[in-house]
Formats: structure tokens, sequence, C-alpha cells
């Protein structure tokens, strides 16, 4: 009997059994009641299969019932691991008591995994610096072990130990080939019940994407995907990874699990990266531990140590959105192919749902805009004409009156004019929103990153936009301008504890100016700041500079100013 070769349907427990009881009932050797309590012992142990019980005490029970058949004094059953090497294994006593394998031992049971045929030793070396166990000098022991297969495949091991040497017969060896049959079956019910489980897990992870996706007050897409991936994927980290700057960068958008605080919002290059050859490909891409991958980098692994990791693509209905990076800690086990197909479904499932939220959210915007483009119309065709109107009379009257100290007051009220012309025509642009027709390249921007920022931040920023911006800025100039208002609220949502905050864009006199106010805590005694750094490096690279200006210790007054200025062309 070849148990290696052996193929068996788990509601057919005769395929184990029938060889056996065959072969024993042709004898006549008057072992009849040995034969009857084998017999009885082995039928015992193959309706644990069935029954509802976890994985370890089925296979504890085995290996309790072989050592009781077969009068061994102890005995174990070991597992390999999918990742290589040995897995879960179980090693008992004729008592039941736990006991612990051997390094001669071990040796027998490499063997048998890479050369899956029975091996029955009548006398084993008993050298007692090898393996304490199996006697002392001069002393014998014997060993019987047979492999554990899975429809063709060896998953383990079943082995039975004798300290002294013991007669060990064919029957001996088909006793426990049958009981290593039934290991097998366990063994494959124990990883199909987990396949399933698993599956089931993934279904209801993107159907939960779906149904928050698709509802009024949904979480924020992708931090959902990212939470919910690294939840059904067992996994310690997940970063979702979009295009940037053109795609000439990668940016991690959202950041769940280990590092996420520190990774979240920082950009790297495409060349050499697991998620740029992923965008590429458009195909997934397993990286069994990334510390031994020289060809692929994965970002995170700057900041923890990774092992198993999965980048999965984000493909979109014309191109691919973006990527997910999934990782494990390193020394966990590694992702399976298995894994990678149903986290594939799951991001595919995702894109999908995806595409359905922003079509729902932009036919909503359509109609928010049509009425907001409504609004902003009557303001500057009606509102503002009749504003600068009346501040063109009252200039002219006072004009007449430059000695008067009524001429000063009506100028200042001509100022107040300007300046209520100027905040109404602010928020025209906002009014139009970022896709409005009217709204230009550097605004529409400002105004976009601000709506996605408002949320994390707690409240509204004040914007002022002043001077012909759209006009004046050039386009590799508007990711920079992007980059100090994203770092700079950030900041304040992280550490400030601010009330108001203000931000303001001015074009004239040949230079940019960004200028960002809080009245929070201010940066006190901080003296590193990578992001501050990264913006500062912008401004001397385009001429210019950045200015922090915070009290510190912060004063009653606190608050920060963040003013960064480049030269215009």
């Amino acid at each position: 009997m070849d148990p290696s070769n052996t193929e068996h349907d788990p509601r057919d427990l005769a395929v184990v059994v029938q060889p056996s009881i065959g072969a024993w009932l042709e004898r006549d050797d008057g072992g009849w009641e040995v034969v009857h309590g084998r017999l009885r012992g082995l039928l015992q142990a193959n309706r644990l299969v069935v029954g509802d019980l976890p994985l370890p005490v089925v296979l504890r029970e085995l290996v309790t019932a072989a050592c009781e058949l077969t009068g061994a004094p102890e005995g174990g059953l070991s597992l390999v691991s999918p990742d290589g090497g040995w897995g879960e294994e179980v090693h008992v006593g004729r008592d039941g008591s736990a006991s612990e394998i051997g390094p001669r031992v071990r040796l027998l049971l490499d063997e048998l995994a890479a050369n899956p045929r029975p091996i029955r030793l009548r006398e084993v070396s008993a050298d007692p610096r090898v393996d304490p166990r199996l006697g002392g000098p001069g002393r014998a022991g014997s060993f019987l072990g047979v492999p554990v297969a899975v429809r063709g495949t060896t998953v383990g091991t079943l082995h039975l130990l004798w300290p002294d040497g013991a007669d060990l017969s064919e029957d001996d060896e088909e006793l426990i080939a049958s009981l290593a049959a039934s290991a097998g079956i366990a063994v494959e019910n124990a990883r199909l019940l987990e396949e399933a489980r698993r599956k089931q897990g993934w279904l209801q992870a993107s159907t939960e994407i779906t149904r928050q996706l698709l509802a009024v007050d949904g979480e924020e897409p992708l931090r959902l995907i990212a939470g919910l991936l690294q939840e059904v994927a067992g996994a310690d980290a997940v970063n979702v990874v979009l295009p940037h700057l053109g795609g000439r960068e990668l940016r991690v958008d959202v950041a769940t699990g280990v590092g996420s605080e520190l990774i979240a919002g920082t950009s790297y290059p495409v060349a050499s990266s697991a998620s740029g050859l992923v965008l590429r490909t458009r195909r997934p891409f397993l990286v069994p531990d990334v510390a031994a991958d020289t060809e692929h980098t994965v970002h995170l692994t700057t900041l923890v140590a990774l092992g198993p990791v999965m980048v999965l693509p984000l493909v979109g209905a014309h191109d691919v959105r973006g990527a997910l990076v999934v990782a494990r800690l390193a020394g966990r086990a590694r992702f399976t192919d298995a894994d990678l197909d149903m986290a594939t479904t799951f991001s595919n499932h995702a894109a999908l749902a995806l595409e359905l939220a922003d079509a729902r959210a932009g036919r909503d915007r359509v109609v928010l805009l049509e009425d907001r483009d409504r609004i902003a119309r009557d303001l500057h065709d009606h509102v503002v004409q009749r504003i600068f109107g009346a501040g063109l009379s009252l200039e002219s009257v006072a004009s007449t009156l430059r000695d008067d100290p009524r001429g000063a007051k009506l100028s200042a009220v001509v100022d107040d004019l300007d300046e209520t012309i100027r905040q109404i025509r602010t928020s025209i642009f906002k009014l139009q929103g970022p896709i409005g027709v009217r709204t230009g390249l550097l605004r529409s921007a400002v105004l976009g990153l601000v709506a996605e920022l408002t949320a994390a931040l707690g409240l509204d920023p004040s914007l002022d936009f002043c001077g012909p911006l759209d006009t004046l800025v050039p386009d590799e100039v508007v990711d920079d301008v992007l980059a100090v208002i994203r770092e700079g609220l950030t900041n304040v949502a992280r550490h400030a504890g601010a009330t108001r905050t203000s931000i303001a864009l001015t074009a004239c006199g040949g230079s940019l100016v960004v200028e960002l106010a809080d009245d929070g805590l201010g940066t006190g005694d901080v003296v590193r700041s990578s992001g501050l750094a990264n913006l500062r490096q912008r401004a001397v690279n385009r001429g210019g500079e950045l200015v922090v200006e915070s009290p510190s210790p912060p004063d009653a007054a606190g608050g920060t100013r963040l003013c960064w200025t480049v030269p215009l062309p």
C-alpha cells in the first residue's frame, strides 16, 4: 500500500479501511482478539475524521490511537508548512502526555517528506548524544513512519517510536498507513473549511464595500477599502498608492496598520518599485519575502521590517487608478496563490465599486453645480456690477471733496466695496467648484484640495485669491503650491489645535506668495520636520524661500504663519 499515491473521498472511509481489513481476515494465525481490537480501534479513529472536532484534536487522537493499536510508547504527526519546512506538529506518549522530537527522528521525517515511502526500521542507533529518548549505550530502538498524503501530495508524516527493538510487521505498517490516510482526509477537510471561510470573508468584504460606497453617508472610499482588505487578508499594513505628478511619482494616499502615521502622504519614484510594476502591467504581484527581493522595492520597508507582500492593481474602466500594497511583518506566514487570487478578485470588485460611486457622485455634482453656476452667474452679472457701479459713483463724489473730511470717509467706503467685490469673486469660484467651466487650473486645484482636507481639519479654512493666478502661475508650480497647502493644513490638523485657519494666494510684483495662518498652539520647540524641509527645498529650487513664524514657547496669542514665496516667470 502506497499512501502517497492514494486519493480519498472523505465520504467513503471504506477506501481507507478495506485493504487492512482484508489483509487481516485472510490470516488464520489465532490472533482474532488482537485483530478484532485493532479493527475496532481503527474504526473508532476513522469516526474522528467525520466528527465536528478541531484539526489539532483530531490529529492528537489519531496519534494516540496509533500508539495504542501498535503498542508504541510514543508517536507523532507533523504537517509540512506551505512556506517550506515543518508547520503544526503533534507528539504524544502512549499515556497521552506530550513529548518532543529528537534530531535523529527529525532526519527520518525529512527523508519521509522528501521521498514519500514508508520507513520501517528494526534498529536505530541509540546514541544518547543524538537522541537520548531512543535508549542508552548499547540499546537499540525501532522506528515506523509513513507519509500523510492529500490527493497525491505529501502534506505530513505519521511516525511511531519504540525505545527497545520491536518486531514490526507488514500489518503494523498497513495499520499506521490507514491512520495516515485518515489524517490526510482530516487535513483536507480542515483546509477546505478554512478556504471556504476565507472566501466567505472576502465575499462579505466585497459586499460591504459596495454597500458603503453607494450609501449616502458611507465612509471615505479608499480608507474603507484599505481597512477591509487588512482585516480579511490578515495583513499588518495596507497602503493605497496613487499616481502623482503626472505619473512621475507614486503617493501613499491612504495607509492603515503599522507605520501608517509615518508613511501616509509620502511620495516615492515609480522606477523599480513593486507598485510601479503593477501599474504598468495591470497584474497582481506576489513577493514571498520582500527582504530577499532585490529587484523590486516596497516603500514601506524603509519604516517597517516586512516579510510577505501582495501588490494589487485597482483597474478602472479606462486605466489603472492605483495599487493596493498588502503586507505582513517579517516572520509571518506567506501569502499563498489562493490568497492572491481572492485578493485580486476583491480589488477588481473594489475598483468597480469606486467607478459606480464616482459616477453617482459625478451626477450629483453636476446637478449641484448647475444650481451653483446659476447663483454665481447672478452674483457676477447683477450683484457685483451694481456694487461696482455704486463704488464708481461714490468715488466720483469723493473726488469733489478732497479737503472735506467727508471725502475721506467716502474713500474708505469705496475701499470696503472693493474688498467686498473681491470676496464675492472668491465666493463665485467656490460656488462653481473645481469642475466649473469658469474655474482656472490653480484656483480649481486649491479648492479641490481644501475640500478634500476639510473633514480631517475639523474646520472650514478661509480662502483669499488675489491677482491673475491662473494666468501667471505655470503648471509646474501648481504642484508645489498644492504640496505647501497640503503640508500646512496637515500640520494644523495634527498639532495646532486651531479654531481658525486662513489661506491666501497672491500673484503680484513678479512673485507668487502662499500664506497659511492659524490661531493654534504654534510649533513650540519642534526642531525636525521632514515635511517643512521638503517645502523649503521646493522653494529654494525655484529661487524662493520659506518662512515659518511661531512663538516659541507659545505665547498667549499662539498661532503659526507659514509664508512660501517664489518668483514668477
